[in-house]
């Protein structure tokens, strides 16, 4: 006889006879939806945390009475049967109760016929309780111009108000008195018209009854086709992945949401173009790209003397090998998939989902999806797509998809981890959280205890410590990038705040895995410690400028970030515009200097590349194409798609997009090439195949200096720093 000994972090326990195995800390109700079981329930939506108020999904756990089981975490060896006769006469009851409190139908039944507390009575023929109808109303309110709320269908079932503060932040709604008295209020008692309530809707999306509903149907649609089949509420409901979202919320957002056919060879999506939906493979394959020539511009120079003229090319990293490249194998797209290096092509197949960051940031797309074969689809608004998120069974979908398909190569893509061994990535796999933080969310404090490492999955995520005089940033991280490593390899303690610059998705490791993986891989160890000292020895530096000059200026004009400055001195410039006209002659008649910017004293910081130490024009890139080496310089990647969005990301003007002549793949005629005008981004390169940039040596008044922002002010302006203004010369 052979014993099966149960892993670590998981309960073993019998459900309706079966037995199961789920994580520990798993909930009854979730560990029956894990594996196929449904329980009703009222008050217990999956993207709030469950309460146990209404009681109905008690289940008979061998206890003395039946068990609330949103609230009742498994323990190992339970038997729990949520199918008895015992269990069904409890729900019925409940069900009883709740009707005779309740006006049938409701305002939500009649609009779009899925009352959950009705639909529930109905199913087990409750629909007329044995018990006597309240006799005193509890009245209407009508001074919201978008939300109606009828006090009489409501079951107290709390769900608006954890929609209003768990999800929302706005903390608007509340509960007032005790026993029959007991109702929603708005604010201290306030009508919702005359409250501080915003017209969110996430309150009236959360509601299962008609007390709150909808006063007009929101006008949000996708563009129609003749490849478009829209959707009616109940069709949808019938969709496994619609499985439990609010009938009411579809039927108010028709038209967000519609399925689309392709056919084979036809284009789905195109790189570099902006949208604002999402797509969601139903049925067929099909193939993810780039086709923008995979090449950076190179700078070189012609004929000979200082002023030569540079040409502007396209290379290939072979052809130009830059420092630190080699590190990357692959290219982020907003996929279920990364692309490699050396063949960016891959395949999405029925589950995936891609667009999720286009959708929900309006960014550019990261590449062209091309239907293989006849492909059917969602396309989703924003909207649609985060109440889906909110669907734990949807979400399961897609963090098993990247679990089984990306895990692996996005902890191998970070240089340090690819020496792990297959057999610990394969046990990370079910080990690692799969975390969400909507924009502005706080990820970690600044102070707070290091109990996990991060891997940044989808989004950007900002990296800030706060001293006396502000917040400095200290970096924005993308995907591929990593954080939480300094806390668990020193002190324990968090040295920096980490928040969510928009929707963010991050891989937790915990600290027991991380350590483990720091003991069983002693190069692994090397390495974050060596970048560890590198992020804390330039946060030392940043410190000591901080102590020597005024932090709120630097923060306000953002010199801080600044890593080299061009800087004209004005007691000696003659407004010549010599040193821009160098800049132009050098780079194609294209100048990347403007002689307009900040002034301080009688030093003007010209318009020029500033090499950011941490740049805001990396945040966004669909492709993650704008990096900084290890010396903080900025690097454009040989995959930069073109879109433009690091240009219009920049705050001081800085980055140029620069036309080339390429050959792409002709999507409607496979196998042959099109000529294209193909944009590449560019930055100044501060003319690295000379001894100084063009601009300074240009200078014939010794006006123009490339500086060091920290030292030169510091060292030269002192504390007169403060005394800033904007000029224009």
């Amino acid at each position: 006889m052979t014993t099966t000994i149960t892993p670590p972090g998981f309960v073993d326990i019998t459900l309706d006879g079966q037995c199961v195995r789920v994580p520990a800390g798993t909930s009854v109700f979730d560990a029956a939806r894990m594996n196929g079981v449904s329980i009703p329930t009222l008050c217990h939506l999956q993207s709030q945390t469950p309460v146990g108020v209404c009681r109905l999904c008690v289940v008979d756990t061998g206890a003395r009475v039946l068990a609330a089981s949103c609230v009742r975490p498994v323990e190992p060896g339970m038997k729990v049967v949520t199918n008895s006769e015992k269990v069904f006469a409890a729900r019925k009851t409940i069900l009883e109760l709740l009707m005779s409190d309740h006006p049938s139908p409701c305002q939500r039944q009649q609009n779009s016929g899925d009352c959950e507390l009705e639909t529930l009575a109905k199913a087990v023929g409750a629909s007329q309780p044995r018990f006597a109808k309240r006799t005193v109303a509890r009245g209407k309110d009508d001074s919201s111009l978008a939300i109606a709320v009828d006090h009489n269908a409501c079951i107290l079932c709390d769900r608006c108000i954890r929609g209003c503060d768990e999800i929302k932040n706005n903390f608007v709604l509340g509960r007032m008195g005790k026993g029959y008295s007991a109702g929603i209020v708005f604010d201290l008692n306030s009508p919702m018209g005359d409250s501080t309530c915003i017209s969110c809707g996430e309150c009236m999306v959360s509601c299962p009854t008609g007390a709150l509903t909808n006063k007009s149907v929101v006008g949000t649609a996708i563009a129609a086709g003749p490849d478009a089949q829209g959707f009616e509420a109940e069709e949808l409901l019938q969709i496994p992945v619609f499985k439990g979202v609010s009938g009411t919320f579809l039927e108010l957002n028709r038209g967000a949401i519609v399925k689309r056919r392709f056919r084979k060879g036809e284009i789905i999506c195109r790189e570099g173009e902006f949208g604002s939906t999402a797509f969601h493979i139903l049925e067929g394959k099909a193939k993810v790209s780039i086709s923008t020539p995979i090449a950076h511009v190179k700078t070189q120079g012609g004929a000979k003397g200082f002023f030569k003229r540079l040409t502007s090319t396209l290379v290939a990293r072979e052809e130009d090998k830059r420092q630190e490249e080699a590190r990357d194998r692959t290219i982020p797209i907003d996929a279920t998939v990364d692309l490699d290096y050396g063949n960016p092509v891959a395949e999405l197949g029925p589950g995936d989902l891609f667009g999720e960051m286009t959708c929900m940031n309006f960014y550019p797309r990261s590449a062209t999806v091309i239907a293989e074969s006849d492909v059917v689809a969602f396309e989703m608004l924003r909207n649609v797509l985060e109440v889906l998120q909110k669907n734990k069974a949807f979400r399961a979908q897609l963090d098993e998809t990247y679990r089984r398909r990306a895990l692996d190569s996005h902890l191998r893509d970070v240089s340090l981890f690819r020496g792990l061994h297959q057999d610990f990535i394969d046990r990370l796999r079910d080990r690692v959280e799969l975390m969400r933080f909507a924009p502005g969310q706080v990820i970690c404090k600044q102070g707070d205890p290091a109990d996990s490492f991060y891997l940044v999955r989808l989004g950007f995520v900002k990296v800030s410590e706060n001293y006396p005089g502000g917040e400095l940033v200290l970096a924005y991280l993308s995907r591929g990038d990593y954080f939480g490593e300094i806390g668990l390899l020193g002190g324990g303690t968090r040295t920096a705040a980490c928040s969510a610059l928009d929707h963010v998705e991050v891989v937790r490791i915990s600290a027991e895995d991380f350590r483990d993986m720091m003991d069983r891989y002693p190069e692994v160890r090397s390495g974050l410690e060596r970048a560890a000292r590198e992020r804390q020895d330039a946060n030392q530096q940043r410190l000591r400028m901080v102590r020597s000059v005024p932090l709120e200026s630097f923060l306000a004009q953002g010199l801080m970030e600044a890593q080299s400055l061009l800087v004209l001195d004005l007691a000696k410039c003659t407004r010549c515009d010599a040193c821009v006209t160098a800049c132009a002659d050098s780079h194609d008649g294209v100048t990347r200097l403007v002689r307009e910017g900040l002034r301080f004293e009688n030093f003007l910081v010209a318009t020029s590349c500033r090499q950011c130490r941490d740049p805001l024009c990396m945040v966004g890139c669909p492709v993650g194409a704008i990096r900084r080496r290890n010396s903080l310089e900025v690097i454009i990647e040989d995959w930069c798609i073109g879109c433009g969005l690091c240009a219009k990301n920049c705050p001081y003007g800085n980055i140029n997009m620069h036309s080339f002549a390429a050959q792409v793949e002709d999507h409607e005629h496979p196998g042959q090439k099109r000529a294209v005008v193909q944009k590449k981004a560019t930055t100044c390169d501060l003319c690295t195949e000379h001894a100084e940039p063009s601009c300074v040596y240009a200078c014939p008044h010794d006006a123009a200096h490339r500086v060091e922002p920290r030292d030169f002010f510091a060292g030269t302006l002192g504390q007169r720093v403060g005394k800033t203004g904007s000029a224009r010369t």
